[in-house]
């Protein structure tokens, strides 16, 4: 079972997100006309957007899950995408990084560039 699409899916029926390519190459990101919110990476993880505000702000539920991969000084985290729980896990972090990204929570406390995760290879080079 491809969670990743799954969830993708589920994700695209969001009035406020608008799918296309990610940045990063990766074939289905999500986002808003001026935020990119989450990238699917493979079949089973995705990379959200949260913000390093708001991934501040909620590092103590994030660090409880196994789910979820921080990575030191970045507003991206990385979702594993095992079962279902994992698809609504998702869905809230994506809902919070809505919010951080209408807040405006992405400036100026984030005056860097913060690139997903990864970076994936792009088609034709």
């Amino acid at each position: 079972m491809n969670t990743a699409r799954h969830a993708g899916e589920r994700l695209m029926s969001w009035p406020s997100l608008i799918a296309g390519r990610a940045h990063c190459g990766a074939e289905l990101g999500l986002g808003t006309t001026t935020h990119d919110i989450v990238h699917f990476h493979g079949e089973h993880e995705a990379d959200v957007h949260l913000t390093r505000a708001m991934t501040a702000k909620l590092r103590p539920a994030l660090l409880g899950s196994s789910a979820v991969r921080l990575r030191a000084g970045s507003g991206w985290v990385t979702v594993r995408l095992d079962m279902g729980s994992d698809i609504d896990l998702l869905a809230t972090l994506v809902s919070a990084a809505l919010q951080a990204a209408g807040r405006g929570l992405a400036a100026p406390s984030d005056p860097t560039p913060d690139g997903c995760t990864r970076m994936c290879p792009t088609p034709g080079r």
